[in-house]
C-alpha cells in the first residue's frame, strides 16, 4: 500500500445498503445527525429536572448567546428565524467539527470492487468536504430565502422585484437580480466546501509530513475556522432573507 497522503475530492463509496450508496462522507453525515438528535433529547429532558448537568448550562449559554446575536441581525422576525438560523449553525458546526476528530480520514477499510480488486479507502470523512451537502445546505438556505420573501410581501410583489416590465432599464435589472438570486447557491456551497476541504487537506499534507505535536496549531486553526463558516453561513442567510423581506422602491 502506498505511504502517500489520501486526497480525494469526492467522497468514497463503501458499500450498497438496500441499493442505496453509502459513502464515507454520508456515514459521517448519519453519525453527526444521531448526535444532533440525542443532544436535543437530552436538552429537553434537563430542562424538566431541579438539578442541571453542566452540559445542559453550556448548551443553554450557546443557544441564547445564539439568539441574541440573531435577534441583533433579523429583529423582530427571531422568533420565526431563529429554528432556521440555529439549526444552520449548529448542524454545519457539529459537521465541521467532527472532520477535525481523531480517526476521521485516516482509519481506512478495504473496499473490493466489481473485478475483484480492492483498494483502501478512508470510513469516515468529514461531510462538509463533499460538495454534495455544502450544495444541499445552500439550496435549503436558497429556498428558506425565497419562501421567506414571498411569504412576507406577497408572491406577486417579490416576484415583481425579478420581473418589472414596466421599463427597459427595470427588466435587465431584474435580470441581474435573478442571476444574482441563484448565484448565491454556488456561493453558498462553495464557500463552505472550498475552506474545510483545503483546510482538511492541509491537515493531511502537515501530518504526513511532520511529527503529530507539529499539526497541533493547525488543527486549533481549522477548529477555528469551522466555527467562523458556520457563523457565516447561517449569517449570509439571515442577511439574505432581511433583504428578500425588504419592499422594492
Amino acid at each position: 500500500m502506498s505511504k502517500s497522503p489520501h486526497i480525494s475530492i469526492k467522497p468514497e463509496h463503501l458499500f450498497d445498503f438496500f441499493g442505496f450508496p453509502l459513502t464515507n462522507s454520508y456515514l459521517a453525515a448519519v453519525i453527526v445527525i444521531i448526535l444532533f438528535f440525542f443532544l436535543a433529547i437530552y436538552y429537553n429532558e434537563q430542562i424538566k429536572k431541579a438539578k442541571r448537568s453542566k452540559l445542559f448550562y453550556l448548551i443553554q449559554f450557546t443557544l441564547k448567546s445564539l439568539y441574541s446575536f440573531f435577534q441583533n441581525v433579523v429583529g423582530e422576525r427571531i422568533g420565526l428565524l431563529f429554528p432556521l438560523l440555529g439549526s444552520l449553525f449548529v448542524y454545519i458546526l457539529l459537521l465541521n467539527w467532527f472532520g477535525l476528530l481523531p480517526g476521521v480520514g485516516s482509519i481506512l477499510v478495504r473496499v473490493v470492487e466489481a473485478e475483484g480488486e480492492y483498494h483502501f479507502v478512508p470510513l469516515l470523512r468529514g461531510n462538509t468536504t463533499d460538495l454534495n451537502t455544502t450544495l444541499a445546505l445552500a439550496l435549503v438556505a436558497f429556498f428558506s430565502v425565497q419562501y421567506s420573501g414571498m411569504r412576507e410581501l406577497g408572491a406577486r410583489a417579490y416576484l415583481g422585484k425579478f420581473f418589472n416590465f414596466s421599463n427597459p432599464i427595470s427588466f435587465f435589472v431584474g435580470i441581474l437580480e435573478v442571476v444574482s438570486e441563484f448565484s448565491k447557491v454556488l456561493s453558498f456551497s462553495f464557500r463552505l466546501f472550498g475552506n474545510i476541504f483545503a483546510g482538511e487537506v492541509l491537515l493531511t499534507i502537515i501530518a504526513f509530513l511532520m511529527p503529530i505535536l507539529a499539526s497541533f496549531p493547525f488543527l486549533l486553526l481549522e477548529t477555528f475556522v469551522g466555527l467562523v463558516q458556520a457563523l457565516v453561513f447561517s449569517m449570509l442567510t439571515a442577511v439574505f432573507i432581511l433583504n428578500a423581506t425588504a419592499k422594492s422602491h
